[in-house]
Order: structure tokens, then C-alpha cells, then sequence
């Protein structure tokens, strides 16, 4: 099928591809297949197989691969080599990186860095993020200390540029990654603007699960001679990816929701709303699923910590908005439930993708009203997807079969025992400042907790709670 997306340069249909190579095999420089080695890595998937001939020899590539592919490792391999085999650590200098990543979310961000981190070690090159949500001072701090590698969201990037906390005039080689999901949000001037300022005879690499709404428009103007790479068509779906629809009344709607989050193994429930997510992982903890949001309304650092306890698997449930499709990428989620159905095909892809990735089997619930049924089964056709909604409640084999075996109850701390407390600490003497408890009940803590129950009681909160009503524990590292 030939894509949607029609391009300038060569377009070059991945052939099947009949047995694995590793990537020794690929020819990646061997610093890096020790590197990869090291964390497991041996064989390469194929996005990686078809696009690194070409990322490694300097090529401007387009590639398109399924969420779950690899495709993250596939552009920061090539940009590793290239930077690391002509000794950049050697011309660093401060504000002026030579590789750039842009990514649309600062989950994702993040992400890419920890892939890209262990991968630059092996050269001595740096690594640093750039997003919003967090104070800029780090971020200026490093890159005035000089870094080599910059993952950054659009935002933060140009603001940091019109503050010249640093240039991009000497980046060799920069990776657009999901660029269909930076038009989606309405990323693509200032993508043009921050593209416009890197050297025009620099590599360039886009990678992406789909290659549309726009996206043809940087591959025109900003890609030279560029090889498109597509190993899978763009509504593609992984075979050990198992679809289901629920179809449940309204009345047990959230007895259903409950069942589907109460296995042993890590689940993500996607709702549409910030309000949803919250006060649903409030609602799970509170039934003995401990649970925590991942969504706009949260902090960085809170944003952190519950990704952190649910991919070091210290809490088995996250319940996010459609934040999370793009930037979470965690191993051995078995479940993905869509609370609420999405309200584009594109959405369920990107949802349904944190299951089944590197390999491993997953399944994909979307739980539907019976006044759902027509947008439901029209959102299923558009995504390529043929599936019979089963007629189900929380009780129903199907449900039961599904799950497995359930989590045991985990016994929320009682958070009106924490509210007796505060009046009586507020009935001492007067004490030193920081120490007594301070207007409101925050006590002497910090922001972060530590000293006297902080607002919302943190001190009391069972393990899993909501971050964003104060009750998300640290996670154990």
C-alpha cells in the first residue's frame, strides 16, 4: 500500500525481513553494541534493521514504525555514532550542542534521554533536558556547562534561545520524534522556527508512527534526498495485541472499571478529562488498588514520581489522560483500559500502543455505554479494528478471564486520623521558625514533605495515592 504521505526524496519499502540481525551485525560502532549489550540489547528490531544502513552513513531518513517498534533507539544510535566516533566530547563548548532531539511531551523527553544517556556514556558525551514545568535555571546551568545532546520540547527550547541561553547554529544532526503528534498539537511553527536555526547541511531524521496532518510540509522543506523507511502501514497492529469492547450499563460502569484494575500484573487506564484521572486513581486507592495520575494538572515532579513508582512497578496501576500515549513508554504494561473511548482513531492507536511493546503480549479494553455503540464502532473502523462488543458487568466470565488473578487489597491509611492530629500539634506553645506547624496545617515541612504532614496530609497516605491531591508516596529506588 503505497503511503499517504508523498515526498520528495527516495521512498524505499521496507522488504520483509527474514531473520534477525544483530547490531554488530548492522555495523553500529562497537562502543555502542557493548552499550547496548549491557542493558540486554542484542538483536535489532525491525525499524532499527531497516533505517540504520542509511542514519549511520548520513543520510536524512524518514522512518514509520508502529508504537512499541524501537524507534527511539533507532535515531539516538546514529546520532551517538556520529557525534561520539568524531570525538565531540573534545569540541564541547557552552550553549552550542551538536545534537538535538525534539519531542512533543516532557514525559516523552525524558524518556529518550534515559535511552540516549547510557548510549552517550560510551563516548563521554553529555546528555540534558529542556522543557517547561520546571524552574529554567538547571537547564541554563547546563548548557552554559556545556552538553553535546539536547532533548527538548519546542517551548522551553525557544524560550531558552531567546534568552540566548544557547545556539543551535552548530547542531550536526537533529531527530524530530512522533512529528505527527507535533502538528496535532499545533507545534509546527515553532518546530519550523527552531528547525530553521540548525545547520541546513546537518543530518536530519523524523520518526514518527504516522507521517500526516502536516508533516509533509517539514519533510519538504527541511529533509534532503531523505529515505523513507516505513516497516509497518500506519493502522498496522501488533499481533500479540488482543482488542476487546466491553459494553456495560452505566450503573456498573465503575464496578467494571474496578475489576479491570485490580489484577496483579501493570495496568493504564486512559479517561479523557484531568478531573477523571485524578479522581479515579483517588477512588482506586481508596478501594485497595493503589494508583496514581499522570496528567497536565501535575507538577514535573509529581509527574515524575508516579511515572517513576509505576515503572520501578511499586504501584501496578496509572490512570492518565492522553498525555501519557505519547510519552510513556514502560515494558510489560499487560492491559490498557480505555475508561472513556477516545475521540479519534488516532488517539486509540497511540492508547492502545503502551501495551504489547518490544516483543511481549498485551490486551486493550474500551469500555462503552450502549449510547456510545455508533462512535465506538465508527472510531474501531477507522483504526482498522474488528472487534464484537461483548455485553459484560464487573461479575462476567469474560471480565474474570481477562483479569486473571487479582491483587491483593491494600488498606488505604485512614486520612481522618491525620486530620485529628493537626489541631492538637497546633495547640503547643509557639515554637522556633520551621519547626511548629505554620498556618493551614503545613506544619514546618518543605515542599517536599519532610517534617510535619504536609497540606492534603501527605504523611498519612496510602502508598499509591493521587500526586495531584498530595498523597503520591516517593517511590522506593
Amino acid at each position: 500500500m503505497t503511503p499517504a504521505l508523498s515526498v520528495s526524496g527516495a521512498f524505499r519499502k521496507a522488504p520483509a525481513i527474514s531473520e534477525t540481525q544483530t547490531f554488530a551485525e548492522l555495523n553500529v560502532p562497537a562502543p555502542l553494541v557493548r552499550a547496548l549489550a549491557a542493558d540486554g540489547k542484542i538483536d535489532a528490531f525491525a525499524i532499527q534493521q531497516q533505517t540504520l544502513a542509511d542514519t549511520l552513513n548520513g543520510r536524512d531518513v524518514l522512518g514509520r514504525g508502529k508504537t512499541g517498534s524501537g524507534k527511539t533507539l533507532a535515531f539516538s544510535i546514529p546520532m551517538v555514532a556520529r557525534l561520539g566516533e568524531q570525538d565531540a566530547a573534545k569540541r564541547r563548548r557552552p550553549g552550542r550542542p551538536l545534537g538535538l532531539v525534539l519531542a512533543p511531551t516532557r514525559e516523552l523527553a525524558t524518556q529518550i534521554n534515559a535511552v540516549l544517556e547510557p548510549l552517550a556514556a560510551s563516548y563521554n558525551l553529555k546528555t540534558t533536558t529542556v522543557f517547561g514545568g520546571v524552574t529554567a535555571s538547571r537547564q541554563i546551568n547546563a548548557l552554559k556547562s556545556g552538553v553535546d545532546i539536547v532533548v527538548a520540547c519546542p517551548g522551553r527550547l525557544e524560550d531558552l534561545l531567546n534568552q540566548r541561553a544557547l545556539t543551535l547554529e552548530s547542531v550536526e544532526i537533529t531527530v524530530l520524534d512522533e512529528a505527527d503528534h507535533m502538528a496535532d498539537l499545533g507545534f509546527l511553527p515553532v518546530v519550523t522556527r527552531l528547525l530553521e536555526k540548525t545547520d541546513a547541511k546537518g543530518q536530519r531524521l523524523f520518526f514518527s508512527a504516522t507521517l500526516d496532518n502536516g508533516v509533509d510540509k517539514l519533510v519538504k522543506r527541511f529533509l534532503n534526498n531523505e529515505v523513507l523507511h516505513s516497516v509497518d502501514e500506519a493502522t498496522s497492529h501488533v499481533s500479540a495485541m488482543t482488542h476487546h469492547v466491553f459494553e456495560v450499563n452505566n450503573d456498573d460502569k465503575r464496578d467494571l472499571v474496578k475489576q479491570l484494575a485490580s489484577g496483579t500484573g501493570r495496568r493504564i487506564l486512559f479517561t479523557r478529562t484531568k478531573h477523571q484521572a485524578k479522581k479515579l486513581a483517588k477512588q482506586l486507592t481508596e478501594q485497595g488498588t493503589p494508583a496514581v495520575d499522570l496528567h497536565g494538572n501535575l507538577s514535573q515532579s509529581q509527574r515524575d514520581r508516579n511515572l517513576a513508582a509505576f515503572g520501578e512497578g511499586d504501584i501496578k496501576v496509572l490512570v492518565a489522560t492522553d498525555v501519557a500515549a505519547r510519552g510513556v513508554h514502560v515494558d510489560s504494561v499487560e492491559l490498557v483500559v480505555h475508561v472513556d473511548p477516545p475521540a479519534e482513531h488516532k488517539a486509540y492507536l497511540h492508547r492502545s500502543g503502551r501495551t504489547a511493546r518490544a516483543g511481549s503480549a498485551g490486551d486493550v479494553v474500551t469500555v462503552m455505554l450502549p449510547e456510545q455503540r455508533r462512535d465506538t464502532q465508527a472510531l474501531l473502523r477507522k483504526a482498522a479494528i474488528a472487534v464484537h462488543p461483548v455485553r459484560v458487568n464487573s461479575e462476567s466470565e469474560a471480565v474474570s478471564d481477562l483479569v486473571g488473578e487479582t491483587a491483593p487489597f491494600v488498606k488505604p491509611s485512614p486520612r481522618a486520623a491525620v486530620q485529628q492530629q493537626q489541631p492538637r500539634r497546633r495547640s503547643g506553645p509557639p515554637s522556633s521558625r520551621g519547626a511548629g506547624p505554620a498556618r493551614g496545617g503545613r506544619g514546618g515541612s518543605s515542599r517536599g514533605g519532610q517534617g510535619g504532614p504536609s497540606r492534603g496530609g501527605r504523611s498519612g497516605a496510602p502508598r499509591g495515592g493521587s500526586a495531584s491531591a498530595g498523597r503520591s508516596p516517593r517511590p522506593t529506588r
